[in-house]
């Protein structure tokens, strides 16, 4: 089993900067991606970006692609999110999510889930 823990959620005006980070314990049994997903409501889990488990290939969605940033310290069994030019349409639930597969970006290709932290861009 993983167990993973999001933290660094938060309200935050339009054009503003959030840093997301995810502690990863437990038995990964093998190199594992790391993923972040989020979900506003009313509408699916999407998407947001993934890192591989050496850290030199990472992918992005188109929405946020020039905004957020993914990197990971498997020292520390950590994967963050930096955001930058938030907008009011990132307002969701980011999860992080641990997947063995590279590169999936659908949300049932992922094993683990931590359980979420609230965003909040206003405008």
């Amino acid at each position: 089993q993983v167990q993973l823990v999001e933290s660094g959620g938060g309200l935050v005006q339009a054009g503003g900067s959030l840093r997301l980070s995810c502690a990863a314990s437990g038995r990964t049994f093998r190199p594992y991606v790391m993923g972040w997903f989020r979900q506003a409501p009313g509408k699916e889990r999407e998407f947001v970006a993934a890192i591989n488990w050496s850290g030199d290939s990472t992918y992005a969605a188109d929405s946020v692609k020039g905004r957020f940033t993914i990197s990971r310290d498997n020292a520390k069994n950590m994967v963050s999110l930096q955001m930058h030019t938030l907008k009011p349409e990132d307002t969701a639930v980011y999860y992080c999510a641990v997947g063995y597969y590279w590169i999936e970006v659908t949300a049932d290709r992922y094993d683990y889930w931590g359980q979420g932290t609230q965003v909040t861009v206003s405008s």
